[in-house]
């Protein structure tokens, strides 16, 4: 029987009992092509696709074109890749922690909302630090925009969003941290600074008292989160490193809101008292102007 072979068809009841089966009337015979597709099995050739050892296919040249180059669009593309309503998650659960927010994540940390969020907080900080700037010369001659101050928000908040973590991951690494992620300290950053846009929107206020307050309750915000949040990782080093790293964590974040307090807030900032050298001077009115006759 090399050539062909049987199926057998049994009559089952519905309880699956075959007690009640008579094997000599029920049982039935046919034709069987399984010999037919047993070569093709043998050989991995089935619909399949994949090995008799359960192993997926060796990758194509079409599978390798999928991997992404650091100098193709593609690879940045990658840590983009996010919808709305998880940014708008992430958000809610960066003013309102219930969780932890490497678990809010999920495993995949996007550089869209830290960037986004950054961009605001610099957009407002300009805006209202002009705005307390124009309160301020008013009635003292003509005002000029003071462009010293968006480079300089820019530079303040972009430096510490993405620069600060970078050296955060680096002595994480070089203290034995294997769990320490780039792209999450990134987004933990940066989804952080997401309480300093409403903090900045009464940056024009003249009520230092105000100003104060409002930069006191950013300041606890963010920094409860990022120790809520780095607090495990930073304890995969030794006690004595987390200490310090935990103490530097903070100080940095207290010298960003005095960095903010001191040069955007309000009309005493040292950044907007000569505006930057930019402002030309008020003409003085002329002498006794020549009579005509």
């Amino acid at each position: 029987m090399s050539g062909s072979g049987y199926d057998a068809v049994v009559d089952i009841d519905d309880e699956g009992d075959l007690g009640h089966t008579d094997l000599q009337e029920d049982l039935e015979f046919h034709n069987s092509n399984f010999s037919e597709s047993t070569p093709a099995l043998r050989k991995g050739g089935g619909g399949g696709g994949s090995s008799s050892s359960g192993l997926p296919p060796p990758a194509t040249a079409s599978s390798s074109s999928g991997k992404r180059l650091i100098w193709t669009m593609s690879f940045y593309a990658q840590f983009f890749d996010v919808d709305t309503s998880s940014v708008l998650a992430r958000c809610w659960a960066a003013l309102y922690p219930r969780a932890n927010f490497l678990d809010v994540l999920e495993g995949n940390p996007d550089l869209y909302g830290p960037f986004w969020i950054a961009t605001t907080v610099v957009l407002i900080l300009f805006l209202g630090g002009t705005i307390s700037d124009y309160l301020a010369s008013t009635g003292k001659g003509a005002f000029a925009y003071d462009f010293k101050l968006l480079s300089g928000a820019a530079g303040l908040i972009y430096g510490y969003t993405f620069v600060i973590p970078v050296a955060l991951y680096l002595a994480l690494r070089y203290f034995g941290s294997e769990s320490a992620n780039l792209l999450e300290c990134w987004a933990l950053y940066g989804y952080g600074n997401l309480i300093w846009i409403p903090v900045a929107l009464i940056s024009w206020s003249p009520i230092t008292i105000l100003n104060w307050v409002f930069v006191a309750v950013g300041f606890g915000v963010s920094v409860a989160f990022l120790l809520r949040n780095l607090y495990p990782v930073l304890s995969a080093t030794d006690r004595q490193t987390s200490k310090v790293l935990l103490i530097l964590v903070v100080a940095l974040h207290f010298g960003l809101a005095i960095a903010i307090k001191v040069l955007f807030f309000a009309h005493g900032s040292p950044a907007l008292k000569d505006g930057g050298g930019d402002k030309p001077p008020a003409a003085d009115p002329p002498a006794n102007p020549p009579q005509m006759f």
